[in-house]
């Protein structure tokens, strides 16, 4: 029975739209009597009855939430961690032995909370490190410890080191790595205060030379005094065309300034045409 490769039948496995929607349902499924949980189980492992999986599924969702609140202060959406805990329920639904006489939800913790790790280690970006099994029994271990304790003591970092059978070298590497606050490379513009200017705004632009940023600047400005005044050359009806036609937001059409000077389109094409030639002519003699 492929339980897990269908998780997508059960309904509320994984939380989809609004979260809080998603915590409001779970909050309302009952809570299995161990005589029904034990007769879904003997259902699910005689007859591979879906139904019944489905139900045991559900009645669990609950807990997932309550695990997965656990692991929300590594910067993981809590939504994800709770679909990934899901997922660990399914596997232990799958695998739950109704005659061993525990409770599924002693059972299913386990499952969960390994999906759960394997979820933040593969997500978290400060702790690429973790990737051995010491490694990440420091990280999960360390960061449990933390809740409570400032920065270690040479003392306290050689006994974690001893316990957790790691140089004391990694643990302080990992409890500098914990330490890290994540910040957004590019943050939004909407971003909260604190995160306004990521590493991306510090960054060298390849125009950021001051020298020639003033040179472009004055050329800029000594081309826009020099384009000002060739058009103030232009006789009265020329300056009027090449400004409605190129310098105003709504461009006049020729046929508007036909209308306009009594005189046919392609004799407003010509006037433009000189009237942009003189132009070109007095920027490149400046």
């Amino acid at each position: 029975m492929q339980l897990v490769a269908r998780r997508n039948d059960f309904l509320l496995s994984a939380p989809i739209g609004s979260f809080d929607a998603y915590l409001d349902r779970v909050a309302q499924i009952p809570v299995l009597t161990r005589e029904r949980e034990q007769e879904l189980a003997q259902r699910l492992r005689n007859a591979g009855d879906l139904a019944a999986a489905r139900e045991l599924v559900l009645s669990h969702l609950r807990f997932v939430v309550h695990v997965a609140r656990g692991y929300s202060g590594y910067g993981l959406p809590l939504g994800d961690i709770v679909q990934e805990g899901n997922v660990g329920l399914m596997k232990a639904v799958k695998r739950f032995d109704p005659d061993m006489g525990v409770r599924l939800v002693s059972f299913a913790v386990h499952w969960i909370r390994a999906e759960i790790h394997e979820f933040v280690l593969r997500n978290w970006r400060i702790v690429k490190i973790a990737t051995t099994k010491a490694q990440r029994k420091l990280f999960f271990n360390l960061r449990r410890m933390k809740k409570n304790l400032a920065w270690l003591t040479h003392e306290e970092t050689q006994a974690v080191a001893k316990d957790l059978g790691v140089r004391p070298e990694e643990v302080t590497e990992m409890e500098q790595r914990l330490a890290s606050r994540e910040l957004s490379f590019d943050p939004a513009p909407d971003a909260e205060d604190d995160e306004a200017y990521g590493p991306a705004a510090y960054l060298p632009s390849p125009e950021a030379d001051p020298a020639e940023q003033i040179a472009e600047a004055e050329w800029e400005r000594e081309s826009s005094t020099q384009l000002a005044s060739a058009i103030e050359a232009l006789d009265p009806r020329s300056r009027e065309i090449v400004r409605r036609r190129w310098i105003t937001e709504e461009k006049a059409t020729l046929h508007d300034l036909a209308d306009q000077y009594g005189v046919s389109a392609e004799r407003v094409r010509q006037i433009e045409a000189a009237a942009l030639k003189k132009l070109r002519g007095a920027l490149a003699a400046a």
